[in-house]
């Protein structure tokens, strides 16, 4: 039996968390890596209550999942973090050594990247972001791997354009801004990442150009979103949300429970089949 199979427990906290997909990709992987002993929750917890969540932990826990509002509140909890959650200042991957070492990770940014590559984008001159809120930071970590030259981002203020500027120095990637009045013109870049809110982008749908490259759009519901209907009507490549959560859970399985690798066609097909039944 692996040591890993002596930490069977794993969860997902965040704050609101009800309709989380997580337990039901985690669970999936569990099911096909014939895992029968291993568990996977979900929790509520917001800012306040994760340092006495995380203290009450004993060692039959291999794993958490984070999505906000955790992300960054964790990091002055654990033992250390990987370069890659690093380089976004967000962990949304806790992993328990044998140890008890805690060490955080970033799952979404390598997702992100495993995610295009799926769909055959490894590699673009350039790129557009849409919003500029925490998913877009990691965006920007993705495109600084795949992106040759500069990426345009449409924002809706003065201060999310500031902290855009920022994350393209950190990160080395050279960020430009325009004003979301404008965000139409992002539709004719080679490869488009949509990071906002649901309906943000509902009314750039009448925009997509006639032939248009790869749209990234992170949501997976509602699903799918006008723009990604009408990307998707004029023959351009999609990538879903789910496209990304999967992806980045498929890592965070193989993290957890030293498995790798793990099953992402079973994965996928347990969310879509759950999405379906909502």
């Amino acid at each position: 039996m692996a040591s890993n199979d002596r930490r069977h427990r794993a969860a997902v906290l965040g704050s609101p968390i009800a309709h989380s997909l997580s337990p039901v990709l985690h669970r999936a992987a569990y099911a096909e890596l014939g895992l029968d002993h291993w568990s996977y929750s979900r929790f509520e917890v917001d800012e306040q209550t994760l340092p006495g969540f995380i203290e009450r932990l004993d060692g039959s826990w291999a794993g958490l999942s984070l999505t906000m509002p955790l992300k960054r509140a964790v990091i002055p909890l654990l033992d250390g973090i990987t370069d890659t959650a690093a380089s976004v200042e967000a962990v949304n991957t806790v992993v328990f050594g044998e140890d008890g070492r805690r060490t955080g990770d970033n799952t979404d940014i390598p997702g992100m990247v495993a995610a295009l590559r799926e769909r055959g984008v490894d590699k673009v001159e350039s790129a557009a972001i849409l919003g500029a809120g925490a998913t877009a930071s990691s965006a920007l970590a993705a495109l600084a791997g795949i992106c040759a030259g500069p990426v345009t981002a449409y924002v809706r203020s003065a201060a999310r354009a500031d902290e855009m500027r920022g994350w393209g120095e950190r990160l080395g990637v050279d960020v430009r801004i325009a004003d979301w009045a404008e965000a139409d013109r992002a539709l004719n870049a080679p490869l488009v990442i949509a990071t906002t809110p649901a309906g943000a982008a509902d009314a750039l749908a009448g925009a997509v150009p006639e032939r248009p490259g790869t749209l990234f759009d992170v949501l997976y519901e509602p699903w799918p979103t006008r723009l990604a209907s009408a990307w998707a009507d004029r023959g351009g490549a999609v990538v879903g949300g789910l496209d990304l959560l999967v992806h980045q859970a498929v890592l965070q399985v193989e993290q957890m429970t030293g498995r790798s690798p793990a099953p992402l066609a079973a994965m996928r097909k347990a969310g879509e089949e759950a999405l379906a039944a909502r």
